[in-house]
């Protein structure tokens, strides 16, 4: 994942991770009747998008809740993203010993997925079948975005503890999650998190603006280490049968707002 977004980046010249959240009751009419919709939902979301995206980010809740065919549409999209395009599972997954060697095994070897964000509650013991497995990467949960994330990252300061601990693992294998909704902690969390790859969620749909996150998270301008996150703004842009365009439009525009940013 290190150096695929590097390669990406300059590639591409885009900061923009899209999120591939597809939930049926939203999809449009005009791929409803297809056998499977979300797939068919997802493929033209990838043909329109992928000249401005850094990463893709499907969220494995919104495939399991379709079961099987979901699952399907999961491990035929990943297939569909060009190689070159980092794709990071949004999973959320934190457990120890042989249970997360079968969540590491499952997402990197059989769906082969570049990286995968991860709950760090547990501890190293979450974080040793992917340090032991070289193409593995974890963006772990360090600032979430969500209102209640306050319950613990920032009434009990878990995430200064989950910065501070990060600091012990290479950053070519361990990146972090910081919610750009939480603005009045970012610039601590770049200075703990240093050259580490951060992937921020909380632009568009939930309100942060792109120029203050690249502000407030980049390593410097030539080397950002950032993804900016945005899934419902870009997916959902249209419901009706120009949903692929005008997903397009959103992520081109998220792209030239960060790439301003960086400018000034």
């Amino acid at each position: 994942m290190w150096h695929k977004y590097r390669q990406r980046w300059q590639s591409s010249n885009s900061l923009v991770c899209v999120g591939l959240d597809p939930q049926l009751h939203r999809l449009p009419e005009c791929v409803q009747d297809a056998q499977n919709p979300i797939l068919e939902f997802n493929k033209a979301i990838i043909d329109a998008t992928r000249e401005y995206a850094c990463c893709y980010k499907p969220n494995l809740a919104f495939y399991l809740a379709d079961g099987l065919r979901g699952l399907e549409a999961l491990s035929e999209t990943v297939s569909y993203i060009p190689k070159e395009i980092p794709v990071i599972l949004d999973c959320k997954v934190g457990d120890i010993g042989s249970t997360m060697q079968g969540y590491v095994s499952a997402f990197f070897d059989r769906l082969k997925v570049d990286a995968i964000t991860v709950n760090p509650l547990m501890g190293s013991d979450v974080l040793d079948p992917i340090l032991d497995h070289e193409a593995a990467f974890a963006f772990v949960l360090g600032l979430t975005s969500n209102p209640s994330a306050k319950d613990f990252f920032i009434d009990k300061r878990m995430d200064i503890a989950v910065g501070e601990w990060i600091d012990q693992f290479p950053a070519e294998r361990v990146g972090a999650v910081v919610g750009a909704t939480q603005s009045q902690y970012m610039d601590d969390m770049r200075e703990m998190l240093h050259r580490r790859l951060i992937l921020i969620p909380g632009v568009g749909a939930q309100g942060a603006q792109a120029e203050n996150v690249v502000a407030q998270t980049i390593y410097s301008k030539e080397d950002p280490n950032i993804l900016i996150n945005s899934s419902r703004a870009i997916i959902y842009a249209s419901r009706g049968d120009d949903f692929a365009a005008a997903a397009a439009d959103a992520a081109k525009k998220l792209r030239a707002e960060i790439l301003g940013a960086l400018a000034t």
